[in-house]
């Protein structure tokens, strides 16, 4: 009963910056780790980064340095600040949570996506 709500995505230049946002709604006791995947034309998806309750947090190599995930655990919303964009970003960008929800068992959820085009 939980969803997931990217938002943020657009058309920029090699070298701008974005800003991408989830917001989960749902009846939710808690969101344990979240993430960012994205999923590329003609390649699987991959993950971008994840970040724990406590705010720890992993970036695939090839955005280290760039991009930088964050979360707001009072407004259920996480965060991915990319900076230097490159044209090999462009993907649709996927939210991960695993959530528990009142009386259900910790599942992981997905947002629809968004889509991010840097062009060169």
């Amino acid at each position: 009963q939980v969803r997931l709500v990217e938002s943020g995505g657009g058309l920029v230049q090699a070298g701008g910056s974005l800003r991408l946002s989830c917001a989960a709604s749902g009846m939710i006791f808690s969101i344990n780790a979240m993430g960012w995947y994205r999923q590329a034309p003609g390649k699987q998806r991959e993950l971008v980064a994840t970040i724990t309750s406590g705010a720890s947090t992993n970036y695939a190599d090839s955005v280290k340095g760039r991009f930088t995930i964050s979360r707001d655990n009072a407004k259920n919303t996480m965060y991915l600040q990319m900076n230097s964009l490159k044209p090999e970003d462009t993907a649709v960008y996927y939210c991960n949570a695993n959530v528990t929800l009142k009386f259900q068992p910790r599942l992981d959820y997905w947002g629809q996506g968004t889509q991010v085009t840097v062009s060169s």
